[in-house]
């Protein structure tokens, strides 16, 4: 008898292995669950299906989060940054529910626990950089998921592509071919810029100052560690504040800027400055006026489509051809932005826009660079 219940229990287990029928690993919830490995190299079980999400200090996401699923539903908590770029992006009018997100339980990287508990996330992304933020989180009882925007050197491209990787891994149902296509896409729009612009002389190169955020008491740019460079690289343009090489922005005097005399100015979103502010020098006791950029009207504020584009974000690769054809525009004439982001947005994440939805991204409102922290 003992040999036949051992015998039985052989085929049983045979038939689990082979058939996959063997009771699925579960959540707390009594749900199946998935197990990825974050940014920082953290190995997270998630339930399966996540209904519930909450993005803590790693501002872009939640709206790459809402193209990905081509809704905004599932976020449930987000910062006041991000909150802010929503109300006056495109990010908004497609997905409106995202101004439902509850703000009150993150300020900042500053996060209270007792509000994030009542939205009782599935998920918590937070940001990489922040290891003990995460440690917080988990030692609370959070799933927690450490998101990088700077592992890869500031490239915002291959930064973005990370992000849809890592979501195609929790959500595989949903990633299809994300990951894929956005590299595909970016890779093909990388190429059309690289051969129009590798061969221009250094002489010849358009010397750009960034504009990152912009008042009465200050002037931040990119150094040489911050986005700004390699956006300056990838598009063949010099970055006049490479010689600085503080870590992310960095403040500078009039004076400097003189120096560096720049042919075009980029104002970011992180700032509510424009143009005009520049050219009429309305902020501060700042006088723009013997800047060749300000002299011959070569100073444009960064385009706004679902975050703000200077990070990593959904828009970066139809960024990248927008910068290279407003700091080169006689390379690319024949580009025509709109249709590219229609493109864009239709092939990779099936979102068709309009083509006055596609033109707003690069026509920011007033109040568009007003950043809550």
């Amino acid at each position: 008898m003992r040999k036949i219940v051992v015998l039985l229990l052989l085929i049983t287990a045979i038939a689990v292995i082979f058939c996959g029928c063997g009771a699925p690993k579960t959540d707390d919830g009594g749900g199946e669950t998935i197990t990825i490995v974050d940014h920082n190299g953290n190995e997270v079980t998630l339930p399966k299906d996540i209904e519930r999400i909450a993005v803590i200090d790693i501002f872009p996401l939640p709206s790459v989060i809402a193209v990905f699923f081509n809704s905004a539903d599932k976020i449930k908590v987000m910062s006041t940054s991000s909150m802010s770029a929503a109300q006056t992006s495109l990010l908004s009018e497609l997905y409106p529910e995202i101004l439902d997100a509850d703000t009150s339980a993150v300020s900042g990287s500053d996060v209270n626990l007792e509000e994030l508990m009542k939205a009782d996330p599935q998920v918590v992304f937070y940001a990489a950089t922040n290891a003990q933020l995460g440690k917080t989180l988990t030692n609370a009882g959070f799933n927690a998921v450490a998101v990088s925007s700077d592992k890869w050197n500031f490239n915002a491209i291959e930064t973005l592509q990370h992000w849809i990787e890592l979501l195609s891994q929790i959500f595989p149902e949903s990633g299809n071919d994300r990951y894929r296509l956005v590299k595909e896409y970016s890779d093909r729009y990388m190429k059309l810029v690289k051969d129009r612009t590798e061969d221009i002389p250094e002489s010849e190169r358009a010397r750009v100052f960034f504009l990152f955020q912009y008042s009465n008491e200050s002037i931040l740019t990119s150094g040489s560690n911050f986005f700004g460079q390699w956006w300056a690289d990838v598009i063949g343009a010099v970055n006049v504040g490479e010689e600085l090489d503080g870590v992310q922005s960095v403040k500078v005097t009039m004076e400097q800027i003189y120096l560096w005399n720049p042919d075009t100015v980029l104002i970011t979103n992180f700032t509510e400055a424009r143009p005009s502010d520049l050219y009429e020098n309305n902020i501060g006791n700042y006088d723009w006026s013997e800047i060749d950029a300000v002299k011959t009207r070569r100073v444009f504020k960064m385009p706004l489509g679902m975050y703000r584009s200077y990070t990593p974000g959904i828009d970066n690769p139809v960024t990248l051809v927008w910068l290279a054809k407003t700091v080169y525009p006689e390379l690319f004439e024949d580009v025509d932005i709109t249709e590219i982001t229609k493109e864009y947005y239709k092939e990779v994440f099936g979102v068709e826009l309009t083509k006055a939805q596609a033109e707003r991204i690069f026509t920011p409102p007033e109040g568009a660079g007003k950043v809550s922290l």
